[in-house]
């Protein structure tokens, strides 16, 4: 056969093979194949039946959206804090690394699945004798080495489907990183925000405390008022000025978390929290958006639950990897090698070697040494199933937790609103009495402290209102959105063989029946 007819019949037999191995083995593809299977879940959120028809709702959030989800908060600083944390974070940083690396191991699973071909360039100069003279040997040897593992059970292909599923995980978890990141800064400005209005409420308290002593201490002076009142309304001044102090002081620790978090200089945090007066002492307000009633729908949005279901495929593809290695390797290896050389300096000659042929490694004996690496795999498959129907579970409580927050704030604000307006009442008419010198000021004290413990109740409840609404963000997975957004397209996580689309159910198993090993 000439070298030409040779050449032809190796391509014609790479195409074949090329094209028999696709993403399967050659011959059979051991391992399980990845599956879905339905989860028993409740079929609709239990919180709902308090919350009533005004129940908020997630639309399905493409992740792309996730660093947009606070400008529908209108707070043009509070998106300046969330784009500088999400620069900054360390969190994030090491998400996107973790997807750089899921990338190359991919990009190195897919060039397994292909031939190898390499190179070399070399230069030798030899001296040698039979008995005579000796006899300078000069050589100038190139090569061009190719080898390829032909995926005969396919092992490769699992280990490709064992990347490419490691990817998206790593993806989808890079997108729950950047989640975190905003409610983690979003609750920290929300903190500063709420102390803001604890300090003008305690203010206010303060310099009512002020003038009621300086207006006892003239009355005392006067000799209308007793020692002891006297005493007791500096007393009463002097525990205001304390309390501001101690609320001061917690705004500034404030200023120092959102520093931390956004590697901004203090002085421009301080700048910019102040640069918009309407700002201050103004929590944010977060839209009203519904949540979709099913379960399922919801729980695809999150990064985590899609990052732990691809986990799962991840380690459903390990198992067939590792049968792989029990079963007999075929390789295809081939060089070229011409080589210009001559011998005491006469005309150079071209030497052309070359060799093509294939290598059959059958594993004998290891002790159980493979098997028992399957058998890890399987053990790995089964934990990170479990890890993931834990995921699923946390979800649902934490959907579940910021209604039942939702509605609980909802339902406490208006009576605290009220008891604050009858604590005032209260206190002015005691006031008034007081000052008309038919009460005593232990009474108007007491009156006093009853309005602002009433008032800060009504500013704790307006703040765990807001940070309700952001659990309820992140327990929703997705970015928020108006519900006519929700007839667009539903978000699916991608898997290995096309899109989990969001009414499916969320249980996902491998049916260990379908492998061969």
């Amino acid at each position: 056969m000439s070298n030409k007819n040779l050449r032809l019949l190796s391509l014609s037999l790479l195409s074949l093979l090329l094209s028999a191995c696709g993403s399967r083995g050659l011959l059979t593809t051991v391992g399980p194949d990845y599956q879905t299977a339905p989860l028993k879940t409740a079929a609709n959120w239990q919180a709902t039946q308090r919350v009533g028809n005004n129940l908020p709702v997630a639309h399905q959030g493409e992740p792309a959206d996730l660093n947009r989800w606070w400008d529908r908060f209108q707070d043009p600083v509070l998106s300046r804090f969330l784009a500088a944390a999400q620069q900054e974070s360390a969190s994030v940083a090491d998400a996107r690394a973790r997807i750089e690396k899921a990338r190359a191991n991919l990009v190195g699973a897919d060039a397994a699945l292909l031939p190898t071909i390499d190179s070399s360039l070399g230069a030798k100069r030899s001296s040698s004798s039979f008995g005579g003279a000796p006899f300078v040997w000069n050589q100038f040897p190139s090569g061009l080495q190719s080898s390829w593992e032909i995926d005969l059970f396919g092992g490769l292909a699992r280990q490709q489907e064992a990347a490419r599923s490691q990817l998206e995980s790593r993806n989808a978890a890079w997108h729950d990183a950047r989640v975190a990141v905003a409610v983690e800064v979003a609750n920290a400005y929300l903190g500063y925000r709420y102390c803001e209005g604890q300090v003008q409420i305690v203010q206010a308290d303060t310099e009512s405390r002020r003038e009621s002593a300086r207006l006892s201490e003239i009355a005392g002076q006067a000799g209308f008022r007793a020692p002891g009142d006297v005493a007791l309304a500096n007393a009463s001044a002097s525990d205001g000025i304390r309390a501001l102090l101690q609320q001061q002081a917690q705004c500034e620790r404030s200023i120092k978390g959102l520093v931390a978090m956004t590697a901004l200089e203090e002085t421009e945090v301080r700048k910019i929290l102040t640069e918009t007066p309407e700002r201050v002492a103004k929590l944010p307000s977060p839209p009203a958006f519904r949540i979709d009633s099913l379960p399922a729908r919801v729980l695809l949005q999150r990064p985590d639950v899609a990052a732990a279901e691809r986990d799962v495929a991840e380690a459903s593809a390990n198992i067939g990897v590792e049968q792989a290695k029990r079963f007999p390797k075929l390789s295809l290896s081939g060089n070229i090698t011409p080589t210009l050389q001559n011998i005491n300096g006469s005309a150079f000659l071209l030497a052309q070697t070359w060799a093509i042929g294939p290598t059959l490694s059958l594993p004998l004996f290891d002790a159980g040494r493979r098997a028992a690496d399957v058998e890890a795999a399987r053990a790995q498959y089964k934990a990170t199933e479990s890890n993931f129907r834990s995921k699923v579970r946390t979800a649902v409580k934490e959907v579940e937790d910021a209604l039942l927050r939702l509605d609980s704030a909802a339902e406490r604000l208006p009576q605290a609103r009220k008891a604050v307006s009858g604590y005032r009442i209260n206190f002015l008419a005691v006031h008034e009495l007081y000052q008309a010198g038919l009460g005593n000021l232990i009474d108007v004290e007491t009156s006093r402290r009853n309005v602002l413990s009433a008032e800060m109740a009504v500013k704790e409840i307006e703040q765990e209102q807001v940070s309700a609404w952001i659990a309820l963000y992140r327990a929703a997975g997705g970015s928020w959105d108006e519900h006519e957004d929700t007839q667009k397209s539903g978000a699916a996580i991608p898997t290995a063989s096309g899109k989990i689309k969001p009414d499916q159910v969320l249980n996902h198993q491998v049916d260990f029946s379908r492998g061969k090993s």
